[in-house]
């Protein structure tokens, strides 16, 4: 790596940690992750564990910024970085928690999450991708949905995050999907997006009939043929239906966008668009290191 490193960033999750070692132009010299998430370790193992990840590219003298989102600032994490209160922006330098550490060489800086008092939710990560979002989108007003095993919805106007939701639907497909009645019927790969799609509408339509809905695709497998592929589609649409009857009333009001990656972001952009809902989608990977990057930028005092 012949750039010189100006700073490093760090989403770190419950389950997994990405790190980014950004020169002072942006560019991205290296990524690198691990399985080491948050929920794997002590407060102590933190310094450890990112040391060993980025030792290599630590100055002789001085230390780099290290600007974290995620996790680790939760009471559990390295450091606990208190929530701000919604309505707000996203969180900036300035909000964020000074970690000290034993390795003089890093000057570690972890972002806040947000808190909802009524009704109570919180935020943590996600936050700075809608930082990252706003920076290239500066003029929305609507709703963004962040999805993941705890799926999170924000509206979002003048800047400002108004009002959040968190819905369990991931961690409630993947319980279903192996340690219910339903792991006999759903297959553990394929997905019929045919079938997604009509579950999709038939729960939305009626998200009061939702376990009964899901035991039918059980009793379907048995004396319908059901398919493996089918039953995991309408499992999955099933739902993220119910998700959007819930959030039915914010969809019309402005702008809708997804920040995810892979086939979970897909999923819901399919989701929005059988119920009519134009979505756009964003990278979540690109979104976190642009906020994460604004942050790095509020840091106004080099380290020494």
């Amino acid at each position: 790596m012949t750039a010189k490193p100006d700073w490093i960033g760090v989403d770190w999750g419950t389950t997994h940690l990405r790190i980014w070692v950004v020169d002072a132009a942006g560019a991205i010299l290296c990524h690198r992750t691990s399985d080491k998430g948050m929920g794997r370790l002590t407060a102590e193992e933190f310094e450890p564990v990112l040391v060993d990840l980025i030792g290599g590219v630590l100055p002789a003298a001085g230390a780099l910024p290290v600007i974290v989102c995620g996790m680790a600032g939760s009471r559990q994490g390295w450091a606990e970085a208190a929530y701000r209160d919604t309505p707000c922006p996203p969180p900036v330098l300035q909000d964020a928690r000074r970690v000290k550490t034993k390795d003089t060489r890093i000057d570690v800086h972890i972002l806040p999450g947000i808190k909802q008092n009524a009704p109570p939710d919180v935020i943590r990560g996600e936050e700075t991708q809608i930082a990252g979002f706003l920076a290239d989108n500066p003029g929305f007003a609507g709703t963004l949905c962040l999805p993941g095993t705890h799926t999170k919805w924000a509206r979002i106007r003048s800047g400002t995050i108004e009002w959040f939701r968190t819905f369990m639907t991931g961690e409630m497909f993947a319980l279903l999907a192996a340690q219910s009645v339903l792991r006999h019927t759903v297959s553990a790969d394929d997905i019929d997006g045919k079938a997604f799609r009509a579950a999709i509408e038939e729960t939305a339509g009626h998200p009061e009939h939702l376990t009964a809905f899901l035991f039918g695709i059980r009793a379907a497998g048995l004396i319908a043929d059901l398919s493996p592929g089918a039953a995991r589609g309408r499992l999955s649409g099933l739902l993220i239906g119910a998700e959007l009857a819930a959030m039915r009333e914010h969809l019309g009001m402005g702008q809708v966008a997804v920040i995810g990656a892979g086939g979970v972001a897909r999923a819901y952009v399919d989701a929005l668009e059988t119920l009519g809902v134009s979505a756009m989608l964003n990278d979540a990977e690109a979104t976190t290191l642009k906020g994460l990057a604004l942050a790095r930028q509020h840091l106004s005092e080099p380290t020494q």
